[in-house]
């Protein structure tokens, strides 16, 4: 936990008393602790995961299982496998400690054959994804298979978390996936995910490569470095297209040729998980849910999503690795 804003040293590990759940709450036991990019940012003073006033104990996403439940909850939940969401938003209470009660909704069931692993990586990174993928026009407010049937989409950065839910969402729902990585290593990564079509922006000319792919355009850009590819998502878009933004990794200012997005239809969109409608997030859970019991969402490096285990003493590390653009998903082992 923590208790006033800074670097990844203001985190220490300490004693709390178990909490009881209230009513329409369940208390789960947490197993693993997942880290985004969002628990550092919110530690360190930013705006982003709706750090709460006083003692914070960080982190959004988890997985673990029911050991109690509140008033109002049906006691068959008891044992039940759960992966966890938005735990640490406008809240004290993260999934960094071995007990956590959160609202039932955002305790999901986990089918016994998704491991505690993939749990604990959706979350923020795969409701991102769902929400990125729904916000082009005429596109489904939830996914299903053949949702996006037809449709090309372009995912930067398909070797990082929401990257790698953005691939496989798509892919599940019958869109041809391309994506961009700049490296051989990470490619391999995204091909494991499942994209279609890997183009490595610092070996080749990645427009150049989309359109040749793609001569008509892609309808959707699920963009991870808005300011640093704008160029590249004007010049790939179909006329109609959009692109959804969900990070700032390339800076804060964007510069748009506004005429040419008037003249050809183009929509940029920003999404940020916590505040976007609540109907939208039970639309990505449900989507998620349906995928995870497909076996369409998937977690590991043989998914291109490497796991890199913590110990919570070593909280810290892991936000660090984070911070430090890790290639993979953070999971720090709390139970």
């Amino acid at each position: 936990m923590f208790t006033q804003s800074g670097g990844s040293d203001v985190l220490r590990l300490v004693e709390r008393p178990v909490p009881e759940p209230g009513a329409g709450e369940v208390r789960v036991a947490v197993r693993l602790s997942g880290v985004n990019p969002t628990d550092w940012k919110g530690r360190s003073g930013g705006r982003a995961g709706g750090r709460s006033a006083g003692e914070q104990v960080p982190n959004q996403d988890g997985a673990g299982v029911v050991d109690a439940v509140g008033a109002g909850v049906d006691p068959a939940r008891l044992g039940q496998r759960v992966w966890i969401w938005e735990a640490a938003w406008q809240r004290t209470d993260g999934t960094a400690q071995e007990y956590v009660v959160l609202p039932e909704h955002q305790a999901v069931p986990l089918p016994e054959h998704a491991s505690f692993e993939l749990g604990a990586s959706l979350g923020i990174p795969a409701m991102t994804a769902h929400r990125a993928l729904t916000l082009a026009p005429g596109a489904p407010a939830r996914l299903a298979p053949g949702a996006l049937a037809g449709r090309h989409v372009l995912v930067a950065g398909g070797a990082g978390a929401v990257g790698n839910a953005a691939i496989q969402l798509a892919r599940w729902a019958g869109a041809t996936v391309l994506t961009t990585v700049s490296s051989p290593e990470k490619a391999k990564l995204a091909a494991a995910a499942g994209a279609h079509h890997v183009i490595d922006y610092r070996a080749e000319d990645a427009a150049a490569a989309v359109r040749a792919l793609v001569p008509g355009g892609v309808d959707l850009v699920v963009e991870v470095a808005t300011a640093g590819n704008a160029a590249l998502d004007v010049a790939v878009l179909a006329p109609g297209g959009a692109v959804a933004f969900y990070a700032t990794n390339s800076g804060d200012e964007v510069v748009l040729p506004v005429l040419e997005l008037m003249v050809r239809n183009l929509t940029w969109s920003g999404v940020l998980i916590y505040t976007i409608p609540a109907e939208a997030k039970a639309d990505a859970v449900a989507a998620i849910v349906a995928a995870v019991a497909e076996g369409a969402l998937r977690g590991g490096e043989e998914a291109g999503l490497p796991w890199h285990h913590y110990p919570l003493a070593r909280t810290a590390d892991a936000h660090d690795a984070v911070e430090g653009a890790v290639v993979g998903k953070v999971l720090i082992d709390v139970g």
